[in-house]
């Protein structure tokens, strides 16, 4: 296929790959997808309601967490809704715009997941290592600066690199994975794309390596402090509350770093593209809600009370 005029790609529907799955099993599949979308939906709302309707937790480490929740929704909506659709009709199919969206929907979400626990991480070593000096660093405004300007940054890269892709028309319909996303819809491309391999290998430097300089330092100082201090109760919760926010980013860039990767190499098995992509998507959001509402004990006890609070109305 070669569509000459870029404009003509908005008409064009696009294939994904085939999921493969053994005959009988696309209704348990479907069932278990449905399932897995309304606890993320249900668990991450949780975790916002708790924090913005609980006055003390309007802290720095908590107004950051905010934001998880947020991008492990966006993540999950732009992929679980389209996957279960297509297992109940039995249709790959996907409309170009539908695939611009959805790509870069799952982009501002792993990358927005990278930035957050990357500014959690340093949120944690400011706190730990200069106590005295936390509430001078970390101000309301300096807070919401950081915020405001993780998002814009996000927004706008992922803007400008799926509007390159719009630029140049397509010559095949084939996505070689089972969702849409930046190097599966540039391999579609007829035209010299080295302007986006350039830009998607930034994307990886800054966004990927970045964080993971950031956070291997801050631990590394946080560790350091906690070896130091004489108090014991201290040294633990830190190491607690610092080891799981390692775990969960650690997890997150390994995955993320195979999917982006692997599309570089032919030689990488495609099962094992699809299956760290596909795992970015699911585990995060399904993990996080309860990795930080049950390890967090500030969280927990609000979450518990909130709970409390709810009366079913009487009859």
């Amino acid at each position: 296929m070669n569509t000459s005029d870029p404009l003509g790609n908005w008409a064009i529907q696009l294939t994904l790959q085939s999921l493969d799955l053994p005959p009988g099993q696309e209704y348990p599949v479907f069932v278990v997808g449905t399932l897995t979308y309304i606890t993320i939906l249900f668990c991450n709302t949780l975790v916002f309601a708790t924090i913005v309707f609980t006055k003390s937790l309007h802290k720095p480490m908590f107004l950051l967490l905010l934001n998880l929740p947020i991008m492990d929704m966006i993540g999950a909506t732009a992929f679980l809704p389209q996957l279960v659709t297509s297992i109940w009709t039995k249709n790959r199919s996907i409309s170009y715009p539908g695939c611009l969206v959805q790509g870069f929907l799952i982009h501002l979400y792993g990358t927005g997941n990278l930035i957050f626990l990357t500014a959690m991480a340093y949120d944690r070593y400011v706190a730990i290592c200069f106590p005295l000096r936390y509430n001078s660093i970390m101000t309301p405004n300096t807070l919401m600066r950081l915020i405001i300007s993780i998002w814009f940054a996000d927004i706008l890269f992922f803007t400008v690199l799926f509007s390159l892709v719009t630029r140049y028309s397509i010559c095949r319909t084939k996505i070689v994975d089972i969702y849409c996303n930046n190097p599966s819809m540039t391999k579609l491309l007829c035209e010299d794309t080295k302007v986006n391999n350039y830009l998607g290998l930034a994307s990886i430097v800054i966004f990927q390596g970045a964080p993971l300089v950031i956070i291997m330092y801050t631990y590394i100082q946080i560790l350091l402090t906690c070896v130091m201090t004489k108090q014991a109760d201290a040294r633990g919760k830190a190491l607690q509350t610092c080891g799981t926010h390692l775990v969960v980013f650690l997890f997150f860039e390994f995955n993320a770093a195979i999917t982006l990767i692997s599309h570089r190499f032919e030689s990488v098995s495609p099962y094992l593209r699809r299956a760290s992509g596909v795992s970015i998507i699911i585990f995060p959001p399904v993990l996080n809600p309860l990795i930080y509402g049950l390890k967090t004990k500030e969280l927990l006890k609000s979450m518990i009370k909130m709970f409390k609070r709810v009366r079913l109305p009487r009859k």
